[in-house]
């Protein structure tokens, strides 16, 4: 098992953390162990999504139509001379 240390912790936050173990009946560290348990376990990674991003700020907008040019036909690759 690993060890942490978690240094210059407000004591205000301290008091809460014991205050909250005593009501679970658990110690300190025991109750610290499970807050950290429960954070990790629902911390799923979300990658973003630059797509849907730009789709929450343009839809309050009421969309954006936009002109879609004319195909133009493939030019020739340019020949380089040897």
């Amino acid at each position: 098992m690993a060890t942490i240390t978690i240094r210059k912790l407000d004591d205000a936050v301290k008091q809460r953390l014991r205050l909250r173990a005593a009501r679970h009946g658990r110690s300190l560290e025991e109750e610290a162990r499970e807050i950290l348990r429960v954070a990790v376990a629902n911390d799923t990674p979300q990658q973003p999504n630059l797509a849907e991003s730009i789709r929450r700020h343009i839809n309050p907008l009421g969309g954006v139509d936009l002109k879609i040019p004319a195909r133009q036909p493939v030019r020739r690759l340019p020949r380089f001379a040897r």
